[in-house]
């Protein structure tokens, strides 16, 4: 590979660090993070060894969903800072050899957004179908049983326009019509807005979600032996549905490629959310083959489940090869939406030295997200402290997301707010994170911290762990990752278990560098 086309893919077998903004680090005191803060943490992550960042999102919003509701997608929300705060990230980042990556939410808005202000004044107005409205059925009910996977019916009424509009999130979060060729150039132009002021490329959450059967046909019901929570909680009713004409359609392929078109000038990447627990690693096939889609898939396979075997891991690629075997995977264990897998999986600090190992092992390419690095479990938060909508609405059985967002702790005792914020932090800082802190783990050889850096090297010194091909084989739960590529070959055998097996101790490794 040429070093024009490694910078053309820089994407490929990339290690990507994901920071959710809020709990990051906080300047100005009001307990929430910030874009300076950001900035201001970069040399830590550039020193993790990424190489790149996924932020997620800062516009303008009213903070129903804490950013994934958008009020104006070309501007700062004013609690992160301005647009110059951004631009100075950008430039720092980039001083750092750091991409920015910066998390784009298209399939909805919220419904502060001056396009959906407009479109619910009347029925006849220039964006009058901006989004998806429907009239109700003969008896007032909604168009079709779609489900909001935020609990509830999908469909809103509206009394100004006499009619529903989808929301496949909260009520205030409507869908936008990519059916209207007008909404697809719209956000085409949001994508090149941000791509003029610099990003490398973007997360595009729910990228299944953006099209809409234009008939609104019912979605067919689901076995109960076929459902699983790895889109949705297993309490919440939209397991209970095949949904085949709520999302996933086909037609978003026709928009995926124009996206493409308006990234490939720039030399950005993208990486889709694609959120199905049926069809998921299908999708990610559809949606990454060739090279006028989408370059990687955010996958799920990992993000769920009660446990990590070796087994599963290769049953998973064995999928993988069947289902899309020309997609590009991006793997994570955590991220903003799900326990953190070291409580999930019930790990060890060992086990979790062990697992990042697997990860940076595995073809594809990488997200971490911020605070896995530390071993960090996922955080007590009280109902009367929660923040978050999802867990609001389906306490106690299903607790939200907020355990997993609370603020990343730098420093340990020393400070009662971890480094992260001088006043009241918006989340709860769990006792048990502060013995976890950076300033804890930096100076301890074989912390979790220090493996991390240690994996993620052990990446980056070796082109077949970031393109190479992969022959994974298992004995009970010992798994074995051969990795290749031109004349560079490494071999990880590794024991994903608390027992000694086969000559190796709990969690232990051997590997062997060619």
């Amino acid at each position: 590979m040429t070093q024009l086309e490694k910078a053309k893919n820089w994407w490929k077998g990339a290690v990507i660090y994901q920071v959710y903004p809020r709990s990051f680090q906080d300047t100005t005191g009001d307990g929430t993070g910030d874009l300076p803060g950001i900035t201001q943490r970069l040399d830590y992550i550039a020193g993790l060894g990424a190489d790149a960042v996924w932020i997620s999102p800062f516009f303008r919003s009213p903070m129903k969903d804490f950013g994934y509701d958008v009020s104006d997608y070309l501007d700062i929300d004013p609690i992160f800072g301005t647009l110059s705060d951004f631009d100075a990230l950008i430039a720092r980042a980039h001083e750092l050899g750091l991409k920015i990556m910066i998390d784009l939410v298209l399939s909805h808005t919220s419904d502060q957004h001056p396009w959906f202000v407009e479109s619910r004044a009347s029925r006849d107005n220039p964006r009058a179908d901006w989004y998806v409205w429907a009239d109700p059925k003969p008896d007032g009910t909604p168009p079709n049983n779609w489900l909001s996977i935020f609990g509830g019916s999908g469909w809103q009424w509206d009394a100004r326009r006499e009619q529903y509009y989808l929301h496949n999130f909260l009520t205030s979060q409507p869908d936008l019509n990519f059916h209207n060729p007008d909404v697809q150039q719209a956000l085409l132009d949001v994508a090149h807005f941000w791509l003029e002021r610099g990003v490398d490329g973007f997360r595009l959450d729910t990228i299944n979600f953006y099209t809409h059967d234009a008939e609104l046909r019912d979605n067919p019901g689901l076995p109960p032996e076929e459902r699983n929570d790895q889109t949705a909680p297993k309490v919440n009713p939209y397991n209970h549905q095949r949904h085949v004409y709520d999302k996933s359609r086909p037609e978003n392929l026709i928009f995926l490629e124009k996206l493409r078109a308006v990234m490939e000038p720039y030399g950005a990447a993208a990486v889709g959310e694609i959120g199905d627990s049926q069809r998921g690693l299908e999708l990610l096939g559809e949606y990454t083959s060739g090279d006028k889609r989408m370059h990687m898939s955010y996958a799920f396979e990992f993000l769920s489940g009660s446990d990590l075997s070796a087994g599963r891991i290769i049953d998973v690629f064995q999928q993988v090869t069947e289902k899309a075997p020309e997609g590009w995977p991006c793997w994570a264990f955590s991220n903003h939406d799900v326990v953190r897998h070291s409580t999930r999986w019930g790990l060890n600090e060992p086990a979790i030295n062990a697992y990042v190992t697997v990860l940076m092992c595995l073809r594809g390419s990488v997200c971490i997200y911020q605070g896995e690095e530390l071993g960090l479990p996922e955080a007590e938060v009280p109902f009367e402290a929660l923040r978050d909508p999802y867990g609001i609405e389906f306490w106690p059985e299903f607790k939200g997301r907020d355990g997993c967002r609370t603020p990343m702790v730098w420093e340990s005792y020393t400070n009662t707010n971890a480094g992260f914020t001088t006043g009241v932090p918006w989340l709860p800082i769990a006792h048990e994170h502060l013995q976890l802190a950076v300033s804890e783990q930096d100076k301890r050889i074989g912390s979790v911290l220090n493996h991390y850096r240690w994996a993620i090297d052990l990446r980056h010194r070796h082109p077949a762990l970031q393109v190479g091909e992969q022959t994974l084989s298992a004995d009970g739960d010992v798994l074995t990752i051969e990795r290749r590529h031109d004349d560079d070959m490494v071999t990880l055998r590794i024991n994903l278990s608390g027992e000694e097996v086969d000559g190796l101790g709990p969690w232990q490794f051997e590997l062997n560098e060619a």
